[in-house]
């Protein structure tokens, strides 16, 4: 069981980036996936959820607008669409999968998630 985060690099504010989670030795749509990100020094936290079953979607306030979380299930895979890229995004992103059907006050909560990604650096200059 596996999740494989690629995608990030280097981005002008103002730019755009596609995040992707890949999974091998599971189907991810049987999975509530998140995404996670992590700047040095701060906690992590929840950025974007596509929820199990339903496909119902949960953003954080810093990113709803921005970002677009999407799933493709023939891939396997999950994606994060970040536009409008701003410093305060830069951070390693993490995607995590979950069993749980989460709502609105603990789908950001990392505890919930059994399998995590690796990680891919995302950052934005200005």
């Amino acid at each position: 069981v596996q999740l494989q985060a690629s995608g990030g690099g280097l981005v002008q504010t103002g730019g755009s980036l596609r995040l992707s989670c890949a999974a091998s030795g599971f189907s991810l749509d049987y999975y509530t996936i998140s995404w996670f990100r992590q700047a040095p020094g701060k906690d992590r936290e929840g950025v974007a959820c596509i929820r199990r079953s339903d496909g119902y979607k949960y953003y954080a306030g810093s990113v709803k607008g921005r970002f677009t979380i999407s799933r493709d299930n023939a891939k396997n895979t999950v994606y994060l669409h970040m536009n409008s890229l701003e410093f305060e995004d830069t951070a390693v992103y993490y995607c995590a999968a979950g069993g749980v059907r989460p709502i609105l006050s603990s789908w950001a909560r990392p505890e919930l998630y059994e399998h995590w990604g690796q990680g891919t650096q995302v950052t934005v200059s200005s």
